[in-house]
């Protein structure tokens, strides 16, 4: 038995061989009981580790309570209308949504359906929710839920997948593999470890220059692939950091988006602090519309997270507020947060799986930004 997920992991390599920076990474995040995300620490908010846009306030909740609502209209309000919500954190965007469609649509026959594997976390997202507990269900893996109709959110999940990271050397590219050197983790490069991997390095056309390192994700595509399966008809948001494959891999970006959180500070070193730290890479918008379309699905928009909201009537919700108490004044600074910052550097992508003619949305109104993909 090791004590430490790193010994582990080390045991494996001198018992293996180099394991691929993929596998390193998903065991770092989602080893049972001693990954990162499986912890009982709590990795989010302000005694954790970042922030994501639900902790900021509500009313992330309740605007992308104004586009579900929408896209239940839009469906012909089906008689069962179920959300999923995939790795919801500590359940403050759940918190808001719920209200929003409880509270002030009065709706009534749904369900919540919550995909969380972390034991701990599931406790602090039934504390939290404990008002809404009648129209939530809890399940630890996607792949354990049936057909259904409505809606999928998945929100800053992609960018924790694990990914493959490839460099360029000596005329073609390698993968990066993750080795021992006097029992400390070191990198190798090797062979790309699949024919998958060589045909997104051509459909992407990242830079053949020596030394230029990214990452591919292509965990993206099956875990897409689930979600198309999941739904008999509905739609997926996905709100995620991230670029343009061309933005993504340009040639100034030679060092790709790795990057590894702990405690609010930015670490490059994945190999440090094992499963006390989380590790993430930016999601190329461009591989979730091209998987989309080859699978079955309809690409409805894409754009800025701070234009979504906007789109959606964000500034019509403050307004209400305002008028219902001046001291919500004072919550102004953090919805901020929500139209710029993380307004700019998150996207929201809406794909759609069904029958009929979908051509936009609600959060698309000012501006849509699918043809830059």
């Amino acid at each position: 038995m090791f004590a430490t997920l790193e010994e582990f992991i080390k045991e494996r390599i001198l018992r293996e061989g180099p394991i691929t920076f993929e596998n390193f990474m998903d065991m770092a995040l989602y080893w049972p009981e001693k990954g990162y995300y499986y912890t009982e620490r709590l990795p989010f908010g302000p005694e954790g580790d970042y922030y994501t846009s639900g902790h900021l306030h509500p009313i992330f909740g309740w605007t992308m309570g104004v586009q579900v609502s929408e896209m239940k209209e839009l469906m012909g309000q089906p008689e069962e209308f179920v959300l999923i919500e995939i790795g919801p954190g500590m359940g403050y965007l759940a918190e808001g949504l719920l209200e929003y469609l409880i509270e002030r649509l009065n709706w009534k026959d749904f369900s919540y359906i919550i995909v969380e594997g972390n034991p701990h976390m599931v406790e602090r997202q039934r504390q939290l929710l404990h008002k809404y507990i009648d129209f939530i269900q809890w399940i630890d893996d996607l792949r354990k839920l049936d057909s259904v109709v409505g809606c999928i959110i998945s929100n800053e999940v992609v960018d924790a997948l694990p990914v493959h990271l490839i460099q360029f050397d000596r005329g073609s590219f390698k993968e990066v593999y993750v080795a021992l050197r006097e029992g400390k983790f070191t990198e190798t490069l090797g062979p790309l470890s699949s024919r998958e991997l060589t045909e997104y390095i051509r459909d992407y056309s990242i830079p053949h220059i020596q030394g230029y390192r990214t990452e591919v994700n292509l965990r993206a595509r099956e875990f897409l692939e689930n979600l198309y399966n999941i739904l008999s008809e509905g739609f997926i948001i996905t709100v995620d950091y991230g670029y343009s494959a061309k933005e993504y891999y340009s040639e100034d970006r030679s060092r790709g988006t790795l990057l590894c959180y702990s405690r609010h500070r930015v670490k490059e070193d994945p190999y440090i602090n094992i499963g006390q730290q989380d590790i993430t890479a930016h999601v190329n918008f461009t591989a979730l519309r091209d998987w989309a379309e080859e699978i079955g699905l309809k690409n409805i928009g894409y754009c800025p997270q701070g234009t979504f909201l906007v789109s959606l009537g964000i500034e019509r919700l403050m307004e209400e507020e305002l008028r219902k108490s001046e001291e919500f004044l004072r919550e102004i600074l953090k919805i901020k947060g929500l139209l710029f910052g993380m307004g700019d550097s998150h996207k929201v992508m809406i794909q759609y799986k069904g029958k009929r003619d979908i051509k936009t949305l609600k959060g698309f109104e000012l501006r849509n930004r699918l043809s830059s993909l």
